[in-house]
């Protein structure tokens, strides 16, 4: 679908609702939105206002009264339709994704080719949702539960990984039966519009699938209002644990459910046993790494050399926007200050990369952070960087692994790098992540595997059946002789 274009001769992200996007005009508000790494506009996004967020609510609504008794068959289909138009506009979807969010070409085409496997593992398992009908103590008596769709439900997707999260989401809840409202981010508005012209595309109907996003400074207020408006029934959220304690509580004082998948500070053990080569490269891209005391040594010296090395470590993409880099510059400054010291170049990091055209600070150089006895106390200890950079602790036994993984609010993904893999089930039950991954990557996901946090990591799940399950609600129905 175009893109529109303004009285001034901008293009602008549509508000979309119905299928069609909401007209502009003088008095229609839109917002800029930048390429970091080339610091310029590269297009605009119409800004949602109350009425035209009731407006889609409403859309949502008189949609779902009939899409919730489309058929397994109809919602499969429509499915398999949208991740073949989305494989079919590759291109569009990578060149939207490195303009938004400033990533690699390499990383866009992944987001693309992972949730082109959610979708259709979706799809695949639309007809698994199935009731249960209970025996009943009572003479003459039938019992039924059925699984019915929850009702119009608002999707909150962030920026990264914009195609992966936006597209899980909105397939979860089209696929059991309901319709959205999609708040788009406002960093990748055009991205997540993507998504829904596949929808439209493939066939979706008026309604079942409708785009607003806001400016920064209105989004709070929009989003509320979103929550709070009667039509929604549902809410998922996926970004950080500070925003999401927000939404979790004007959820609550509306009495609305929510799914959510927040921040982590995802760590990774490696035993004595473990190949050390490989870990160190699957470590690298983690967030905290524990190295058994016998081979920490050894461990570190692998380590230096792969940071060390540009060739072995991506340097490319930037942050979003440069205030997300110095955010993360602030944290790891924050570790250094409380004693913590760095493995690659100590005196002169935390250091930034220059990836700008205009000489802007929106990327900041890979490294691994030593672990300091007083290191807890500076806020990179269970903050989340977005930065390459890790923060490296050695540990003596299982127990002291475990009890330093587990020290942490968040609970997202963990790993474990050993050749037993009786230990590393042992280790797994007892670590507090709702995703435990063995000689892997923390970020590693499978279309066919629940995902979801613990702790201050969210609650609900994610993927295929359970994402599915995440958007119906129970109803039982009894019958009895008359």
């Amino acid at each position: 679908m175009p893109l529109q274009t303004d009285p001034s001769g901008r293009s602008v992200v549509p508000i979309w609702i119905n299928n069609q996007p909401l007209p502009l005009d003088s008095r229609s508000q839109t917002f800029p939105v930048t390429n970091s790494l080339a610091n310029r506009e590269i297009h605009h996004a119409h800004s949602v206002t109350e009425s035209s967020a009731s407006a889609a609510c409403e859309a949502a609504w008189t949609a779902f009264q009939s899409w919730k008794k489309s058929s397994p068959s109809t919602r499969r289909n429509l499915l398999l339709k949208v991740a073949d138009v989305m494989e079919q506009r590759k291109e569009d979807f990578i060149k939207s994704q490195m303009e938004e969010t400033s990533c690699d070409a390499e990383w866009a085409a992944t987001n693309i080719q992972i949730a082109l496997g959610y979708v259709r593992e979706t799809a695949a398992c639309v007809s698994s949702i199935m009731g249960q009908m209970p025996m009943n103590d009572k003479p003459g008596t039938m019992s039924f539960v059925f699984k019915e769709p929850v009702g119009p439900v608002l999707t909150i997707p962030p920026w990264n990984a914009a195609v992966v999260l936006c597209t899980r989401a909105l397939c979860s809840a089209i696929g059991a039966g309901c319709t959205v409202v999609l708040k788009a981010s406002e960093l990748s508005p055009l991205t997540h519009h993507h998504i829904v012209s596949a929808f439209v595309e493939a066939g979706a109907p008026p309604g079942v699938l409708n785009q607003v996003q806001a400016t920064r400074d209105a989004a709070a207020g929009i989003t509320e209002q979103l929550i709070a408006n009667p039509r929604i029934r549902k809410i998922e959220f996926i970004g950080s644990a500070a925003v999401g304690r927000i939404i979790g509580s004007v959820a609550a004082k509306h009495l609305k459910p929510v799914l959510m998948e927040l921040g982590g500070k995802c760590p990774a053990i490696v035993l004595e046993d473990a190949n050390l080569g490989k870990a160190a490269m699957l470590c690298a891209k983690g967030e905290r790494i524990f190295v058994h005391s016998s081979v920490y040594d050894k461990f570190l010296t692998i380590l230096h050399s792969i940071f060390s090395s540009p060739d072995k470590i991506s340097t490319h993409g930037a942050a979003v926007h440069p205030g997300i880099a110095g955010k993360g510059f602030a944290l790891l400054s924050s570790a250094k200050d409380a004693g913590a010291t760095f493995l690659v170049d100590p005196d002169t990091s935390p250091s930034y990369i220059n990836t700008t055209e205009g000489g802007g600070n929106t990327g900041v150089r890979p490294n691994i952070v030593l672990s300091a006895p007083n290191s807890k106390s500076s806020s990179l200890h269970d903050n989340e960087s977005f930065t390459p950079t890790s923060l490296l602790t050695s540990f003596s036994n299982d127990a002291e692994a475990i009890t330093l993984a587990n020290a942490s609010d968040y609970g997202l993904n963990a790993t474990i790098h050993t050749r037993d893999l009786a230990r590393a089930f042992k280790i797994a039950r007892e670590l507090e992540y709702g995703q435990v991954h063995i000689n892997s990557i923390s970020v590693y996901v499978s279309p066919t595997g629940s995902q979801g946090g613990v702790k201050g990591s969210g609650w609900g799940r994610q993927n295929a059946g359970w994402g599915l399950n995440e958007f119906v609600a129970e109803k039982f129905v009894s019958w009895h002789e008359s």
